[in-house]
Parts: C-alpha cells; sequence; structure tokens
C-alpha cells in the first residue's frame, strides 16, 4: 500500500493534525487474509440469481389499498461462496462460508416454485410494485457475536454502554485504553481493558436495515440510531410503525417513486462496514404496471441483477476483515478503507452466465465498502470491446439511453444496463472487467483477481431482441437538465480530514463536525436548494442522501489547498467542538475552472454522487417526489407537502460517505425536514 504525501498547516494546527491528502489504507499488521486469491479457480461456478420473496397480501383501512406483507430476519448461516471444484471437475476442497444475511419465504424467480424459509446472501429480492405498499417486519435473530473486530472507540450503537471519549472531553471511568486487546478475542467481555473493567462490543449485534434511495417516512427509514439486538436492547431512534416483539421492528414502504432498482442493507452507527461485509444486504425493484419502457424491457431470466462485492478469505474458508487499525493506538480495529483480494458477485466468486444469443438487462449495484468498478466487457481472445447501452441509474429511468464501452461506478450507486450479445458467436466468451485503482482515483493498480469481475459464455439459442426505446425515457425528467429549479438558499459543505501525527487517518468529517455535532442541516419541505459538495480530500467520495432523489448541476474545480487552509484560519480545528456550529467559509473566491456539466448518464434521478477530489460538486435537492412539477398549482413550494406521508415526523434522515469504511468513523451527518 502507498502513503500519500502528507499537506501540513502547522501553524494552524494545535489539537489535531490533518492533512487534504487521504492514505490508502495500511496493511493489516496481522499478515492478511491467509488464502491466495490467485489459488481459487474463476469462472467455475454458475451465477446465482437471488431468490424473491414470497409476500402476503392483506388490506390496509387506513390507507385504503392493498399492502404487501412480509416478515424476514436477519440470521447467520453458512454458504458456500468459493467453488468446489476447478474446470476440470476436481475438487477443490473449499469448505463453506460463516455469513450474515436475510431470511423469509422466498420461491425461484424463474419458474416460481415455492422455496419455503431460506436464507442466501446477498439476501432475496423484494420484488414491488409501483402504488402498492409494502410493510416489512425485520427480525434480528443473531444471537452470536459479530464475526469481525467491533472497535469502540469510535461512536457506535454501543448496546452495552462502553464509555467513549471521541474527543468531546476528559474520558469517563472506565474508558477503554491503549494497549487495547488483539483481535479475536477483542472486546469480547473477556479482556480485562481498563483494569476492573470487562467490557463486550462483540454482543449482542446492534442491527438495522435501510431500503437505499426509498422515499419514506423517517420512523421507517432505518436511520443508524434506529437499531435493535436479539436481546431487545434498542438505539436512541428506535421506531416501529407497528406493535412487534423487542427484537425487531415494523417498517411501511409507500413505494410511490419512479421504477428503478434500491437495495436494502445494514446501517446501524458505527459498524455499518462489518455488518455489511458479514452478508447483511439484497435487492428491492420497483417495477410499474403500466411504464412504457418497463414493458420494453428484457424480462424474465433476461432481467438480472447484480450485486458486485469484494472480499477477502481465509483457507478454512471463513471471510477475512482486517483486525488491527491503522493508528492501534487510537482506534485499534478501524481502518479507513476495506479491499478484498476477490470479487464475488451474488455470493460466488468470479462466477459465469450461460446467455443467449440476444439483449439483457443487467440491474447492477456496487455493494463493496470501498471499492469503486470501472466496468468494461471483453471478449476472451481478441480482447474486443462490447458496448452496452445504459438507461437506469438510481432513482430510476434517465433523461436519455446513454451508449457506452465503460462504466464507472462507487460504492452505493445503482446502474441498469443493456447488454446485447446476438451478435456474438456460439462459444465466444466475454469478461466483465473492472480497472478502477483503489482507493480511487489515485491508489492503486487492479490486479489479475480484482481486474475481473465475471465472466459470459455466449449459447447458440436466440434471446431477447432489442427493442427501440422512446428518446426520453423519464417522463420527470422532460426539459432542459438540470430540470429542478433552485428556490432556497444554497449550502456549502465541505469534508475535512483528521489525522494523526504519522500522518494517518483518524476521522472524516462533513462540513468539519461530528455526527453528534449541533443540527445544522434543516431543509423545508417542498423546497429546493443546491449543495455545495467541497471536497478537498485525495478519495473520491460517493455522497448518499436519505429521502431524496436529487439532480446533478455539475463540478467545478477549485483551490483545495488554499480553501482549507483558510477554512481552518476561520474555524481553529477538525473537527470543530461539539457545541460549535463551523462558519461557512464561501468557496467561490477559490473556483479555478468553468463548471463540468453533468456526464450524460447523470441526466437522471440520483441518491449517491461521485464527488472527485479538488471539485466543488453541486447537487440540486428537492424535497418532493420526483413527478412533482416545477411549475404550475401542483409545483412544489417550500413550505408545502406534496408526499403522502409527513416527512417532518420521526427521528428525521441522514447524509453521508458511502465508503462505509468512512460513513462508520465520523462521515455522516444528520438531517431534519422541517414544516
Amino acid at each position: 500500500m502507498n502513503k500519500k504525501i502528507a499537506f501540513f498547516f502547522a501553524a494552524l494546527m494545535v489539537a489535531a493534525l490533518f492533512s487534504v491528502f487521504n492514505v490508502e489504507p495500511t496493511k493489516a499488521l496481522d499478515g492478511g487474509p491467509t488464502l491466495d486469491p490467485s489459488t481459487i479457480p474463476k469462472f467455475v461456478d454458475q451465477l446465482v440469481i437471488p431468490p424473491v420473496y414470497v409476500p402476503k397480501y392483506t388490506f390496509d383501512w387506513t390507507t385504503k389499498s392493498f399492502v404487501q406483507e412480509y416478515k424476514v430476519d436477519m440470521t447467520e448461516f453458512y454458504e458456500q461462496i468459493l467453488p468446489t471444484q476447478d474446470a476440470n471437475g476436481n475438487p477443490t476442497g473449499f469448505g463453506q462460508t460463516k455469513v450474515w444475511g436475510y431470511a423469509g419465504n422466498a420461491k425461484d424467480p424463474l419458474t416460481g416454485k415455492f422455496l419455503g424459509y431460506f436464507q442466501f446472501s446477498p439476501s432475496c429480492t423484494f420484488e414491488t410494485i409501483k402504488g402498492i405498499p409494502v410493510r416489512v417486519t425485520w427480525t434480528n435473530k443473531i444471537t452470536s457475536p459479530s464475526l469481525f473486530a467491533v472497535d469502540p472507540t469510535i461512536h457506535w450503537a454501543n448496546p452495552n454502554n462502553i464509555p467513549m471519549d471521541m474527543g468531546m472531553g476528559p474520558p469517563p471511568p472506565g474508558t477503554p485504553t491503549a494497549p487495547f486487546p488483539t483481535f479475536p478475542p477483542g472486546f469480547d467481555g473477556t479482556q480485562e481493558n481498563p483494569p476492573g473493567y470487562f467490557w463486550n462490543a462483540q454482543s449482542p449485534v446492534p442491527l438495522v436495515t435501510h431500503l437505499h434511495g426509498a422515499v419514506v417516512r423517517s420512523d421507517s427509514d432505518g436511520g443508524p440510531q434506529q437499531w435493535f439486538t436479539a436481546t431487545g436492547i434498542h438505539g436512541s431512534d428506535y421506531r416501529t410503525t407497528k406493535p412487534t416483539t423487542a427484537n425487531a421492528a415494523v417498517y411501511y414502504y409507500p413505494n410511490e417513486q419512479e421504477p428503478t432498482t434500491l437495495f436494502y442493507h445494514d446501517h446501524a452507527l458505527g459498524i455499518t462496514r462489518l455488518n455489511v461485509a458479514s452478508g447483511l444486504a439484497g435487492f428491492w425493484i420497483i417495477r410499474s404496471l403500466c411504464d412504457p419502457i418497463d414493458n420494453k424491457l428484457p424480462s424474465g431470466k433476461y432481467d438480472i441483477p447484480l450485486a458486485i462485492q469484494d472480499r477477502s478469505f481465509n483457507e478454512d474458508g471463513s471471510m477475512w476483515f482486517p483486525t488491527e487499525g491503522n493508528n492501534p493506538d487510537v482506534h485499534p480495529y478501524w481502518n479507513p478503507e476495506f479491499f478484498g483480494n476477490t470479487i464475488m458477485v451474488n455470493g460466488k466468486l468470479w462466477p459465469n452466465l450461460n446467455v443467449d444469443r440476444g439483449q439483457y438487462f443487467f440491474r447492477i449495484v456496487d455493494g463493496s465498502n470501498a471499492r469503486f468498478y470501472n466496468i468494461a466487457f471483453k471478449v476472451v481472445g481478441s480482447g474486443a470491446t462490447v458496448p452496452f447501452t445504459q438507461i437506469m441509474t438510481d432513482g430510476g429511468y434517465m433523461q436519455s439511453a446513454v451508449n457506452e464501452n465503460s462504466l464507472l461506478i462507487a460504492p452505493g450507486e445503482r446502474a441498469g444496463i443493456l447488454v446485447d450479445f446476438s451478435s456474438l458467436a456460439p462459444g465466444t466468451k466475454v469478461i466483465m472487467t473492472n480497472d478502477a485503482v483503489a482507493p480511487y482515483p489515485s491508489g492503486d493498480p487492479v490486479d489479475e483477481n480484482t481486474g475481473q469481475i465475471m465472466q459470459f459464455t455466449v449459447g447458440a439459442k436466440a434471446g431477447f431482441k432489442a427493442k427501440t426505446l422512446p428518446s426520453i425515457l423519464a417522463s420527470t425528467l422532460k426539459g432542459t437538465f438540470p430540470t429542478l429549479k433552485s428556490d432556497s438558499p444554497s449550502r456549502t459543505l465541505p469534508y475535512f480530514e483528521e489525522m494523526s501525527p504519522t500522518n494517518q487517518p483518524l476521522g472524516i468529517f462533513l462540513n468539519g463536525q461530528r455526527w453528534s455535532g449541533v443540527l445544522t442541516e434543516t431543509p423545508r419541505v417542498g423546497s429546493t436548494e443546491d449543495w455545495w459538495l467541497v471536497n478537498p480530500t485525495m478519495d473520491t467520495h460517493p455522497i448518499h442522501t436519505h429521502l431524496t432523489q436529487f439532480q446533478v448541476v455539475g463540478r467545478i474545480p477549485f483551490d483545495a489547498a488554499a480553501y482549507e487552509a483558510d477554512w481552518m484560519a476561520l474555524n481553529g480545528m477538525v473537527p470543530v467542538p461539539m457545541n460549535v456550529v463551523p462558519q461557512t467559509l464561501d468557496v467561490t473566491p477559490y473556483l479555478t475552472g468553468s463548471m463540468q456539466p453533468p456526464a450524460p448518464n447523470e441526466h437522471a434521478w440520483k441518491d449517491t454522487i461521485q464527488t472527485p477530489p479538488g471539485y466543488v460538486t453541486i447537487i440540486r435537492i428537492r424535497w418532493a417526489p420526483q413527478d412533482a412539477p416545477v411549475t404550475g398549482p401542483r409545483a412544489a413550494k417550500p413550505g408545502i407537502n406534496l408526499y403522502t406521508f409527513n416527512p417532518v415526523i420521526g427521528p428525521g434522515y441522514v447524509w453521508h460517505c458511502h465508503i462505509i469504511d468512512h460513513e462508520d468513523n465520523e462521515m455522516m451527518r444528520p438531517y431534519k425536514v422541517q414544516p
């Protein structure tokens, strides 16, 4: 791992050292994963299409509508992720892997055969219809300890109330101190630290499910402090929309947004990276019975979700995750980013998919902790590139279809692409490749393992024949892009790193504030704001907003070093004290170039946006439904609620970096919609 150059402002940094440069994650001092990825056969296992949950339909007399009802558990089980044989049929000897996943009654997505109670990771897919609400009872049945090392020195869910300092004042009695116990066992209740205290951070495990991209009331959003344990301990923001057991919560999803691909995953405060890496994620697809585009796309076996995640393994088949932090004397187990040395798609390493000679619709989610993917399709032998067409992103169909040879996707982003294999001869093999460096955009290059994602083998059978799509795909995006018009003051929101004396990240802070700092983002319902996301770090941060789908205005380069120095001179330190609202520093005098318009595939509704280093990324957020008009009597206006629910009710929402290792250590902030 390469270290990036540090940039210090010594005269300005009294309490904390921080830099405009990020650093790549340090190689774990525990020796790393024991299974060499180059010894794992590629393209021998067939791609698994996740099963689909089976709902019960009930009639809700309050809303006077039918509701899809689901009961879904969070569980622990074993799954065969590693291939059991090589390309010649010889056994590999690789065993099963302990994982976490969601479980419920499910059916085969192609045959419709009922599979009963089914455990899988990535978990079963919710197949939903726009306009039909969904109610899910999420139950935490994980009674075993966390699979990986829980770091109690960062701000986390903390069900056992382990004292934490986090730089907010004198450490309270009983606060763990360095040297910290190694993992295993870590803080499992058997190690004495400090003397006289036996803290357990490994169990019970706090969990809460967030439907990423959902337009939903905040008491069903699955925010970071809405967690609950299998033993019935609740986070400070715990909510349930109906009475249930203490180890569960009932969430209600209106499901009124545009047809799209969402995904659900764990979001518990400070341990999201661990719970998602353990396997807690799955797809949620919203279809429309009357959308003209839905009816022109490949369906059935030609409509396939692909969850791409990087993982590392040990020789016994268990998953590996770092067990020593980059600053072990401060945060014993937390690292800035996790990058696995293998690529997993739908729960299999480097799978193969046998395809017919026709068009496929692939719904892609980057479900990795920190890895970006720059995806292309390469013919084996000739190296020729197979072009594809992108028609969907986070919030639904794009304004227009875009023909592409490659696609850069960040953690939390989704993309719907059409790939046509009809011109390829039977027997042709195509590799989905990746050439994105890690961390992105100035990290280490891919190798023979992380540079390949999966394989497609073309058969002789004719498949789905591509249909002509209209020039405008999304009826909510007609007109000059961005179609939204700002009607409220903009917000300037920079993010900074706090660095250790050894030039290692200690945390990353949005608006220079901790998660628990003074609430500063308080938009009015119905309003439209421009958020100027100012990135002086060296990473591209994928910023995700809960509740809203926004539009990209553009990106402008700026003098990052000068801006950061002047922001520090104005505010004194990063992070600012807990009870202090940081003073806003206008970024416009620091701009060094002209506005770069959004990329063609960003002419769309987005909930996760790549914010590159040295740029101000401007997004336009409206707290109203996607189909609300910009003008006319039904137009969204500040103070007017056009949602069918009240977004003011409940604990509120969050916005954060979707590099979830960053999110877990302060790169997340609350916001509350105002009436």
